[in-house]
């Protein structure tokens, strides 16, 4: 099954999840934000990778926004050259409101990772060429107040049923993709590509994640991610 076909999978099964409190709010940009995410696979996501660069879920301004993963606005518009529509969730909160690319706030992981991505390999062809950028969980939570909920933090009962879909979804982009190694970016990340793809035949390694609650990620991301990438033996030119 193609990347594309799986993404649409996904967003069928789930529809039919449900989440109790403390989860109040569930984005899924792969709905709402379906024409910018598939214009993301269309572009980027055929045919072989070296390297699957695998993240948690969506960012509130970036994934959330722009359907991209880590899809900080500037540099999913300018450098990805991706923009498009973008619908709204069913129940929206407050104080999270999609506003797809009129969104003015930055996601900093975004920034962190394509602005490094841009300055290392000057466009997304030489990029893409080698990597790709897929988030293992499509969705994200808020609590009443707004709080953001990682996925890890659900309990196993609604846990386990979404990580089914999510593992799919991972297993379509490596079966398409073929890379010789899946790095997660951030210890959650790296945990979920062993588990799900311990058959295969893929390396595994980890990067720092470039969310600005890390304090390696404050004192300079982009080179702590290349010392992490080149201990992995990847070799960026």
């Amino acid at each position: 099954m193609s990347v594309l076909a799986a993404s649409k999978e996904i967003v069928r099964g789930c529809r039919r999840l449900r989440f109790a409190d403390p989860v109040a709010y569930v984005y899924n940009p792969l709905e709402y934000a379906w024409a910018t995410h598939a214009r993301y696979l269309e572009q980027y996501g055929d045919g072989r990778r070296e390297i699957v660069l695998l993240g948690m879920n969506p960012g509130p301004y970036g994934m959330v926004q722009t359907g991209v993963p880590f899809g900080e606005i500037e540099l999913a518009r300018d450098w990805l050259g991706i923009e498009g529509p973008v619908g709204k969730p069913k129940r929206e909160h407050p104080k999270r409101p999609i506003l797809g690319f009129e969104c003015t706030r930055s996601e900093v992981s975004g920034k962190r990772l394509w602005g490094w991505a841009q300055e290392r390999f000057g466009t997304p062809k030489r990029f893409f060429r080698r990597f790709f950028v897929h988030n293992y969980c499509p969705l994200a939570f808020m609590a009443e107040s707004g709080r953001n909920i990682t996925p890890d933090k659900l309990p196993a009962a609604e846990r386990d049923p979404l990580f089914a879909l999510c593992n799919d979804l991972l297993e379509a982009v490596v079966q398409q993709m073929q890379p010789r190694m899946v790095i997660g970016i951030g210890a959650f990340a790296e945990k979920r590509a062993r588990d799900v793809l311990a058959e295969h035949d893929v390396a595994f390694g980890r990067m720092p994640h470039p969310s600005p609650a890390s304090p390696i990620a404050n004192r300079g991301w982009a080179p702590a991610a290349e010392a992490a990438l080149a201990e992995l033996g990847i070799d960026l030119g």
